[in-house]
């Protein structure tokens, strides 16, 4: 892949971006994430997933150079579908998503870091929708999932971004870090949830997303299945059996 970097070791794919110098996203990086992540969703090697950026900027949003032809019937929808759909690969993806932000999470870059199930941050890292600053509008759908109805506005209107410890601050990212011990914190969490239950993972995935859509008694009455489910299996016992017999349990991939 030409704009990013894809590995996996010991049950960690870890996705970098990577197309300098501020790794803007235009259609060819959109389709390499979109097939990094649809690969690993598939991946019996892949229990979990890191997020990370080479350089001094997370990512800087769309690339401005990449805008639809307005002579080319159907580019603009077309455009629109392909960015929409690019973040949908993490956030959908059976596998946990850790996402680690070194610099500057910008408009549809936000949107990547956010669709994360897990965001670390470095200390330098800011966050912002600056689509009112470049002719454009948007951002109100991933905003409003993370932030207040004023903070959602303001954002919106000034184009202002907000550093990491301020998200922090608000509950909206897990921890901010200084900068060296960001990516040695988030593989270290990455390890340790790839040592659980691959099917479990992908369970409690699956709850996580779908239970924000439902009501707390609908939501507990589906996760109550997943688990009865998932308790009959072959890692499920495995997992209770380590548990009495006070050893690292051994899980099968299938």
């Amino acid at each position: 892949m030409e704009h990013i970097r894809y590995e996996v070791s010991d049950y960690v794919a870890v996705v970098t971006l990577a197309r300098p110098k501020v790794n803007a996203l235009n259609r060819e990086m959109r389709y390499e994430i979109t097939r990094a992540f649809d690969e690993i969703n598939e991946r019996k090697d892949v229990r979990c997933a890191v997020l990370a950026a080479d350089g001094h900027v997370f990512c800087a949003g769309a690339d401005l150079k990449d805008r639809p032809d307005t002579d080319d019937p159907g580019d603009g929808p077309l455009h629109n579908r392909i960015v929409r759909e690019t973040s949908l690969p993490i956030r959908d993806n059976d596998k946990p998503v850790i996402c680690a932000v070194q610099g500057a999470a910008l408009g549809a870059g936000f949107g990547l870091a956010m669709a994360a199930d897990i965001v670390f941050a470095s200390k330098k890292a800011t966050f912002g929708m600056p689509e009112i600053n470049v002719g454009l509008a948007g951002g109100a759908s991933l905003l409003v999932q993370h932030f207040s109805r004023s903070r959602m506005r303001r954002m919106m209107f000034t184009g202002e971004a907000f550093g990491a410890e301020e998200l922090y601050r608000l509950g909206v990212i897990e921890e901010a870090l200084e900068p060296e011990d960001l990516m040695p914190t988030v593989m270290a969490m990455a390890r340790e949830i790839a040592k659980k239950n691959p099917l479990g993972l992908t369970y409690a995935k699956r709850s996580a997303n779908l239970v924000e859509l439902m009501s707390p008694r609908d939501g507990y009455i589906f996760e109550q299945k997943y688990t009865l489910e998932l308790g009959r299996t072959e890692n499920a016992v495995e997992a209770r059996t380590a548990r009495l017999e006070n050893r690292d349990p051994v899980f099968r991939d299938d």
